[in-house]
């Protein structure tokens, strides 16, 4: 009968991990080996001197670690110069236009014309285009569909409402004036 673990599954996939790390580690150990012997066998069979081969090994080491080394930052300063060439040009990369609006819902950085612009940081923002409207105020670009506006008039009876007509008419004339002066 199988003995009931008392470590979790994360914690044996956790070393799972690590055990493929270690073998990775011995690979690359076998192959330092191997060239060091091959530096030795070589440098006997060609009658080098040791301080020749050594400098050799520390070259070929110094070679490997710059490289290491350097490649993040090739990777860093090629996304810079990619990212830069397609912000002036936005054929070059996956550009999203906004001009009807949309979601960021991500950080986004983009181009200002005093530096770099950051949206989305902190959650979902909106994009939403503006208008200069009659007077001048700038606003959010409606929709330019139609406006519905109801009236719910209640009354005890068809004479209490005709009644009210002159009331209900002067309502709608009101509405009417405050929506024509919000366009």
């Amino acid at each position: 009968m199988p003995e009931p673990s008392s470590f979790p599954d994360s914690f044996s996939t956790e070393l799972s991990g690590v055990s493929t790390q270690l073998s990775q580690i011995n690979t690359l150990a076998d192959g330092v080996s191997r060239s060091i012997t091959n530096a030795f066998r070589s440098a006997a069979s060609d009658g080098k001197s040791l301080n020749s081969i050594l400098g050799d090994i520390v070259t070929s080491f110094s070679n490997l670690a710059l490289k290491a080394a350097l490649q993040p930052v090739g990777n860093l300063i090629s996304g810079f110069v990619e990212n830069l060439f397609t912000a002036t040009n936005p054929t070059l990369g996956g550009v999203q236009a906004f001009a009807k609006g949309g979601v960021i819902s991500s950080p986004s950085y983009f181009p200002m014309g005093g530096g770099t612009g950051l949206a989305g940081e902190a959650g979902p923002e909106a994009i939403m285009p503006l208008v200069r409207g009659a007077d001048g105020s700038l606003g959010v670009a409606g929709r330019g569909g139609a406006t519905t506006i109801n009236f719910n008039v209640t009354a005890p009876d068809a004479k209490s409402f005709t009644a009210s007509e002159a009331e209900v008419s002067a309502m709608l004339l009101r509405a009417v004036r405050r929506g024509t002066r919000a366009s």
